[in-house]
């Protein structure tokens, strides 16, 4: 990239952009299109904190800043990670079915040539949009580490994840020369790539550092801290998401906005669906649930979101809605502690999503935008999509959780990699321990505490008040361990 000089030229309308390649070769760019895909790269960012927000506020207090801090630090680690050679590996020309080569190192010749994913955009372009959905897929997958992780290892394993995980998959997903691009695996905007390679990652993580102290107990039968950070994150993932699948169609034209309409409509549906299935046990109207609804209903669309129609979005809210809502119930028949039940919310959530869009393409509305040729799904009469969608699904599910095991444990036995904090840092909380800095202001924190005393077990740390948190303390309204932990 650098060292070049761009031959290009505006056409007297100043609508477009016309771009002379080193070989000869004239490309013309629509200066919407681009001004819609660098507004959606915006939107797509502002999920990240937003993601940070919601699971903040979804833990007790005492570990609420670490999750604002992951979302900040993980994006920046995958930011350079892309930079480095993320974009080559998932997005390479000569790539193989599985991974891409080195010819974008260090991101050596990406400006103004068409790229792998629109001939509509230039390949700049495309990739900091890419690097977006690069980011939020790690910082889904570490929620999992809430309340029982050392922070400093989730560096190191961020970078080796987004390597040997997250690229893999997305290239042979969205590059040319994918093995389930070839399939004709139909996924828009990341149902394997993003939401069911982090979700499966979080069980891995989930079931490496085992369960919280007080793991079935009424310690760990807590209400989220702070429902204004679950519906502010919430706020600005939904915002976002209208970048994350209407911007997905790369260029300005009806398929976006059809993405942007199927969009609202499923978070809309999966948000009154698990709201009403917790109405039933409750008799109470939680806004957490509607919350964790909405993302729900936004996982389930995501990878259907530039084939189906708006009757089809109601379908994806329902089924991600209840499907999700129930897949929570999962971590008390197999016993591990995913407190902000990610793999519940995106491993199944994208699972669901992928089926449905095998029964619910229809290469109309793929068409919206003049280009897209696709055989379509049930409706259309294509029955082996099924068999696509399951196939690209299972292999997503397989590899994230052998991968994320592998690394994992590789780091387990490397010195000062370890990711499992000790117990002590556990009962004094993640932000403190790891951090010394607090969401909000230390007396606030201090006040919730309980006396040394009633510590049952607990040995004296010498910190006073502050450092000796009792989990059963923290949350004055507790409800029952069946009914913990909305999903992320």
């Amino acid at each position: 990239m650098l060292g070049k000089v761009l031959n290009t030229t505006y056409d007297t309308a100043g609508n477009n952009i016309q771009s002379t390649l080193e070989d000869g070769t004239v490309v013309i760019y629509n200066l919407g299109d681009m001004a819609w895909i660098i507004a959606a790269t915006a939107l797509v960012w502002i999920m990240i904190p937003g993601l940070g927000f919601f699971y903040s506020g979804l833990l007790r207090r005492k570990n609420a800043a670490s999750m604002l801090w992951v979302s900040m630090v993980v994006l920046a680690v995958v930011s350079f990670q892309w930079f480095f050679w993320g974009y080559s590996l998932a997005f390479s020309d000569g790539a193989n079915k599985y991974i891409g080569d080195l010819q974008y190192f260090g991101l050596k010749g990406v400006l103004d040539a068409p790229s792998i994913g629109s001939s509509r955009i230039p390949a700049i372009m495309f990739c900091i949009y890419q690097c977006m959905f690069a980011a939020i897929t790690p910082v889904i997958a570490v929620g999992a580490i809430a309340e029982r992780a050392r922070l400093g290892p989730v560096l190191i394993f961020t970078f080796l994840w987004s390597t040997l995980v997250y690229d893999p998959i997305a290239c042979w997903t969205w590059n040319a020369n994918g093995w389930s691009f070839i399939m004709g695996g139909l996924d828009f905007a990341g149902g394997t790539p993003v939401h069911i390679s982090s979700g499966t990652a979080a069980l891995a993580i989930s079931l490496y550092l085992g369960k919280r102290r007080g793991y079935g107990t009424e310690r760990l039968a807590y209400k989220p801290h702070n429902t204004s950070y679950v519906v502010l994150g919430t706020v600005m993932l939904w915002f976002g998401w209208f970048g994350f699948n209407g911007g997905s169609a790369l260029s300005a034209n009806y398929r976006a906005v059809q993405a942007c309409i199927v969009t609202n409509l499923a978070a809309s549906v999966g948000g009154l669906t698990w709201m009403l299935w917790d109405w039933r046990l409750e008799r109470k109207w939680s806004v957490v649930g509607f919350c964790s609804g909405a993302i729900s209903g936004l996982v389930a669309i995501t990878p259907g979101s530039g084939f189906v129609g708006a009757p089809a979005a109601v379908a994806f809210g329902v089924l991600g809605g209840t499907a999700c809502n129930w897949a929570t119930k999962l971590k008390f028949i197999l016993h591990y502690d995913d407190c902000l039940d990610i793999f519940a919310a995106h491993a199944i959530g994208g699972l669901v999503g992928n089926i449905c869009t095998g029964f619910f393409a229809q290469s109309s509305v793929a068409a919206f935008d003049g280009i897209t040729v696709i055989p379509g799904g049930w409706l259309d009469h294509h029955w082996v999509q099924l068999g696509y969608q399951l196939a690209d699904s299972t292999a997503g599910i397989s590899y994230s959780l052998v991968m994320t095991t592998i690394i994992l444990w590789i780091m387990h036995f490397i010195p000062g990699c370890r990711l499992r904090t000790d117990e002590e840092s556990e009962i004094i909380g993640i932000d403190d321990a790891e951090m010394g800095e607090f969401a909000y202001d230390y007396v606030a924190v201090d006040a919730e505490l309980g006396p040394k005393a009633e510590l049952a077990g607990a040995p004296d740390h010498g910190r006073g008040g502050a450092g000796n948190i009792e989990e059963s303390h923290s949350h004055p309204h507790s409800i029952e361990h069946e009914k913990v932990g909305p999903p992320a």
